[in-house]
């Protein structure tokens, strides 16, 4: 058994860092889908939404693995699989809580929501392969679940934009599990078929589909701050970054970021003056 596993490392490697990477960019496309909702939704929000979008993903890979993997494999499988992404969890977070966060809360978090995702999804019999009546229905549910979460219960576009990014990562799941390459952008059907205005920033503590998990590096800044009545609005980019460029190139990013800069400080202060958004002046940040 042991052996089997080692065999599937890459794989299961693989699949973690997809499941990881589609539910971040996911939330983004869910926030896309409800704009008014999004700008309401807290950290542990959108956390909700992240673990919704991995629990169905765990469901689909439990189905998809049954199809190319021993019998007696195949439990230990979705064992290793649980380790694998609770392992690229840890890594992605780890600039955000630091090297010497504890892992426990991340295992017992990934460990619910397998637990959930079995009681949830796994009464319904379907071949994961086959377009039929059974499997639309638990995908259905599934947007259902979403709706919920981001507390607009009923939603048909969150419910069929969630549907959509289900349905799109089936087929980078089989290709792993078949030693196939996964498609490049996972969600790109779903982002564009449901694309309606442009997308919050995503929390900072929830990886997307940016490269290989945990690796991501923030190059360009923007922050909106409030002081009284005035909003400043600045913008930064990396140290390491402003060095590499050729001093035309660093114009030309200037002249871009100030532009950007000036649109998004107007945005903001709209809104954060507004009677409805009074939480976000008291919030000091964009």
């Amino acid at each position: 058994m042991a052996t089997a596993n080692q065999e599937h490392q890459s794989q299961l490697r693989q699949i973690a860092e997809l499941m990881l990477a589609v539910a971040g960019e996911s939330v983004v496309v869910m926030k896309r889908n409800a704009p008014e909702r999004a700008l309401k939704l807290k950290r542990h929000d959108e956390w909700g939404i992240y673990l919704e979008f991995l629990k169905v993903m765990f469901n689909l890979t439990d189905r998809l693995s049954a199809l190319h993997l021993p019998i007696k494999e195949q439990p230990q499988f979705m064992d290793s699989l649980e380790d694998a992404v609770t392992l690229q969890l840890k890594n992605a977070l780890e600039p955000a809580f630091g090297s010497g966060s504890d892992q426990t809360e991340i295992m017992l978090t990934i460990g619910a929501a397998v637990a959930e995702s079995r009681q949830a999804y796994e009464r319904y019999r379907f071949l994961i392969t086959e377009n039929n009546p059974v499997k639309d229905e638990m995908l259905k549910d599934f947007g259902g679940r979403v709706a919920d979460t981001m507390g607009i219960a009923g939603n048909t576009q969150v419910s069929a934009a969630a549907t959509l990014c289900a349905s799109a990562v089936i087929p980078a799941i089989k290709a792993i599990l078949a030693g196939d390459e996964p498609p490049a952008a996972v969600v790109s059907t779903a982002t564009q078929a449901t694309h309606t205005t442009p997308a919050p920033p995503p929390s900072l503590a929830t990886p997307g589909l940016q490269g290989p998990t945990g690796t991501e590096i923030k190059l360009v800044s923007v922050m909106s701050t409030v002081a009284g009545e005035e909003v400043e609005t600045r913008w930064g980019l990396h140290p390491r970054f402003r060095q590499d460029l050729p001093p035309e190139d660093m114009q030309q990013v200037a002249k871009l970021m100030n532009r950007v800069a000036k649109i998004l400080g107007e945005r903001y202060a709209s809104v954060a003056f507004s009677d409805e958004w009074t939480s976000w002046h008291k919030a000091g940040h964009a």
